[in-house]
C-alpha cells in the first residue's frame, strides 16, 4: 500500500473517531477490513500512530494549542486537527520518519482534504512545533 496511502488512511480513521462515538477498537478493526489493509507493515504503522495519537491526545492538543495563535483545538476544523495530531505524533514518537517528511505529508493532506487556508495554517503550526521539538532534542542530556 505504501506509507503515504497508509498515512492518509490513518488520518481518515483519526477524523472518523472524532466524529463517531462508536467503540474505538471496533471502528479501527472495521476500518482496516473495509479499506483492505492487509500488509503487516501497513497495519503496524496504522495501529501505532492511531493508538499513539489517541493515547497522547491531551499532550498533542496542548502542543498544537501552544503554537496555533488565537486558535483552540475545539475551534479548529476536525480534519486539520486530525492531520496535525498525526504529524505531531510522528515528529515526537516515530524516529523512522524524518520530520520534514511528516510536515510535507501533512501539508499535502491539508491541500487534499481541507480548505484553501488550511495548508498554510497546518504548515505554520507544524513548523513552530518542529522548532520546539528540535530544541528539546538538542538540549536533552546525553545518555
Amino acid at each position: 500500500m505504501g506509507r503515504r496511502e497508509t498515512r492518509e488512511n490513518a488520518m481518515k480513521l483519526l477524523y472518523q473517531i472524532q466524529i463517531q462515538k462508536d467503540d474505538i477498537q471496533e471502528q479501527i478493526g472495521r476500518f482496516i477490513e473495509e479499506n483492505g489493509i492487509i500488509s503487516d507493515s501497513d497495519k503496524e504503522y496504522l495501529l501505532d500512530v492511531v493508538n499513539g495519537v489517541l493515547e497522547k491526545s491531551a499532550e498533542l492538543d496542548e502542543l498544537i494549542s501552544r503554537h496555533a495563535k488565537d486558535w483552540s483545538v475545539q475551534r479548529m476544523p476536525k480534519v486539520d486537527l486530525a492531520i496535525m495530531r498525526l504529524s505531531c505524533y510522528e515528529m515526537k514518537y516515530r524516529d523512522d520518519i524524518p520530520i520534514n517528511v511528516s510536515i510535507n505529508e501533512a501539508v499535502e493532506l491539508a491541500k487534499k482534504y481541507s480548505g484553501d487556508q488550511s495548508k498554510s495554517f497546518v504548515n505554520g503550526v507544524l513548523g513552530k512545533i518542529y522548532t520546539e521539538i528540535k530544541g528539546d532534542h538538542e538540549n536533552a542530556p546525553e545518555e
